[in-house]
């Protein structure tokens, strides 16, 4: 064969394979802009039922697959059993953000405020608050926007949602309250830290349960559970999910917030986490400057209420946290 017509052929085949490269690249972001759009967006049961798809048809399923799915809004299911009120905080855009308060039968020894993870709501957090009321203190528990009854429909996955965190702070704060400490669990903790970074607030103590450690690395392990590898499809999540809710994906890393934490420190979490590893728990840990910090770590636990997982444990380093904030050991 003439050199000219091998090297035309050559030239064929490259062109082909960027073709195919470049078909693949717009697929895999148009997929991505799809489930990051879901992600950050919940649906009543009326609105899932409109889509849901026969399990039996293959077109459909794998349409479900490429473009996402769609996530049910959190519905209050159970109030609390205590003595509660119903408190309504505003954002700034006006939305409002619904929250119980109840104080203990005895005199309270502070307050703690309480924040719960992505998809959940208040309901789900009682467990949490009726340990802490029974510790003698005033709890406030917050639904976050777009969760349970508090007014929106969409999630910026944490990096906007540390508004809640400052209204509920400044709102227990202008009780006369001056012992408040805050808890919260996975997407809860990491707007906890994260609010150090955007407010001025100076709480007694913070308690986070499993916060994960950037969002990249949550929407990678995200996508690991969704059925896709976890790289390189989080990473173009990731990134659609910053253009839509209008801030830098990449930029939103925990250990970055938690050099901001300016008060004793509890930080618990699972060595089976399926949403963080081991090592990025004690990343996140190394990187708090705050020198009266505790970790916690739960064996074989995964990514779930820790309290019910191991209630003792969790109630007695709880305990002795709320006790001495200031201890750094066992």
């Amino acid at each position: 064969m003439p050199k000219s017509k091998k090297q035309s052929k050559g030239k064929r085949i490259f062109k082909w394979v960027l073709w195919v490269l470049l078909f693949q690249f717009v697929l895999i972001n148009i997929s991505a802009s799809l489930h990051a759009w879901k992600q950050t967006h919940f649906y009543t049961d009326l609105e899932l039922k409109v889509v849901k798809p026969s399990s039996k048809n293959i077109f459909i399923k794998t349409w479900k697959l490429f473009s996402g799915f769609k996530y049910p809004r959190s519905v209050i299911g159970k109030t609390p059993s205590f003595p509660f009120d119903t408190i309504q905080l505003k954002t700034k855009e006006g939305i409002n953000i619904e929250c119980w308060y109840s104080q203990p039968d005895s005199a309270a020894k502070g307050t703690v405020i309480l924040f719960h993870g992505l998809g959940n709501n208040k309901s789900l957090i009682l467990n949490e608050a009726s340990v802490f009321r029974f510790f003698g203190y005033n709890i406030l528990m917050v639904d976050l926007y777009a969760h349970g009854n508090s007014g929106g429909n969409t999630t910026s996955l944490g990096f906007y949602e540390t508004e809640e965190v400052k209204l509920a702070y400044d709102y227990v704060k202008s009780k006369g309250e001056r012992t408040i400490f805050l808890w919260g669990m996975s997407l809860g903790a990491v707007i906890i830290a994260k609010a150090f970074n955007d407010y001025e607030i100076k709480p007694s103590g913070v308690i986070l349960d499993m916060p994960f450690y950037s969002l990249q690395s949550f929407l990678e392990a995200r996508s690991r559970l969704l059925g896709f590898p976890g790289e390189p499809f989080g990473f173009f999540v990731t990134a659609w999910v910053g253009i839509e809710r209008g801030y830098n994906g990449f930029g939103f890393k925990v250990p970055k917030y938690v050099k901001k934490i300016n008060c004793p420190i509890l930080l618990q979490a699972g060595n089976k986490d399926q949403y963080i590893s081991f090592e990025q728990t004690n990343k996140i840990f190394d990187n708090i400057a705050e020198p009266k910090k505790r970790l916690i770590i739960y064996e074989d636990a995964g990514h779930q209420f820790l309290l019910s997982f191991d209630p003792l444990k969790w109630k007695e380093e709880v305990g002795h946290f709320l006790a001495d904030p200031g201890s750094t050991h066992p």
